[in-house]
């Protein structure tokens, strides 16, 4: 700890990102990530414009990119914010909108750079338990005033998805609030709230490209929600780093986004594979909570989640494990890799729980 430290580094305990192990022939099912690749046009694009313009700077306000969230999500232009990955987005919105001197609320397990925006900007937070289902239960956040109401749905790490009845439900019971919906996985298998928008000016929703259009390198992420909404988050941003996005990450995510068929198709194998893993984890004794996201949350009962994760990992096999809250300590997070990847994730779950000297065989 150095003298030269302020007191919020002193007092700071910072996000721990997944593991980016440099293994070779590693199976890597910690980080979420997609398996499948970005759209080869994000690809094109992203060299055509390495070839000429990296000496100007990119364009601040991200105004092409922004106009292709609005047409995809059928928005407007100033209902839209974008922003260095969605990580950023929430950082501004942690800075900019609930900071209001009362409780911003969220679920006690869920993603866990929550607590982190909170205590970097001086924000009061209270966690509000998730049920024995670890689903999040809407009256528990409608019973005292808050300073706003955050959430990933599906939710983090559990892949439980809360339906936009719910959501719903939440905005009316907090009209004085913001209700920030974090839709990083949505896509794998949720209905998104931007609907909503347009009837509760309290509500922003935040997504990412990182995962479902396989962009997790370039950090490009954006918020929707009523002009006002834009406007402060804009305004932090502006008064932080007016070029957050890079011409590359611009350019690439434009076309990310237009590539509707590559979207479509690598997002349904991934549902696919899905349910295939969640089978074959099943039959190994496997308890699978219900999966939204592109990932699975599951726990043997008869076995315990941190040897498992390492009894993987000497096998090559990367899967993130909690130990904290201890409630979850039990659970695997596993991300949902291709269709050979499941296969050699079960084949090896089958190894270790197979009784000594019983081969096991098990494929999705």
């Amino acid at each position: 700890m150095s003298r030269y430290w302020s007191e919020v580094v002193r007092g700071l305990t910072p996000y721990v990102p997944g593991e980016q192990p440099k293994l070779a022939d590693l199976i890597k099912l910690n980080t979420n990530e997609n398996p499948y690749g970005p759209s080869p046009r994000a690809i094109e694009a992203a060299r055509a414009e390495a070839a000429d313009t990296l000496r100007l700077y990119p364009d601040p306000a991200s105004q092409r990119l922004a106009q292709a969230i609005a047409r995809r999500h059928g928005v407007a232009e100033n209902q839209v914010f974008v922003g260095n990955g969605s990580d950023e987005v929430l950082a501004h919105a942690f800075h900019g909108l609930l900071r209001h001197g009362k409780p911003v609320l969220f679920p006690d397990i869920t993603y866990s750079f929550y607590p982190v925006y909170c205590r970097l900007y001086g924000i009061e937070y209270r966690e509000v338990p998730l049920n024995d289902a670890f689903e999040i239960e809407v009256d528990a956040y409608l019973k005292a005033p808050n300073g706003g109401i955050v959430f990933p749905n599906p939710n983090a790490p559990t892949g439980r998805l809360l339906p936009v009845s719910g959501i719903e439900r939440l905005l009316e019971g907090n009209p004085d609030s913001v209700v920030l919906v974090d839709e990083a996985y949505v896509d794998f298998g949720g209905v998104s709230a931007v609907p909503l928008v347009q009837r509760y000016p309290q509500l922003l929703v935040t997504c990412t490209l990182s995962k479902s259009h396989a962009l997790a390198g370039l950090r490009v992420g954006y918020a929707i929600g009523h002009p006002d909404l834009i406007e402060g988050l804009t305004r932090v941003k502006d008064s932080f780093n007016s070029y957050p996005m890079d011409r590359i990450a611009q350019a690439s995510a434009v076309a990310a986004i237009e590539d509707t068929a590559y979207f479509d198709s690598t997002r349904n194998r991934v549902i696919a594979s899905r349910g295939r893993l969640v089978a074959g984890l099943q039959s190994l004794g496997f308890e699978v909570l219900p999966s939204s996201a592109n990932f699975v949350f599951a726990r043997h009962p008869a076995r315990d989640g941190a040897d498992l994760a390492a009894r993987l990992r000497e096998r090559r096999i990367i899967v993130r494990h909690f130990r904290n809250p201890a409630r979850i300590a039990p659970f695997l997070r596993i991300t949902v890799g291709t269709a050979e990847q499941c296969v050699a994730l079960l084949a090896a779950l089958g190894e270790i729980l197979a009784p000594r000297g019983v081969a096991s065989s098990t494929a999705p």
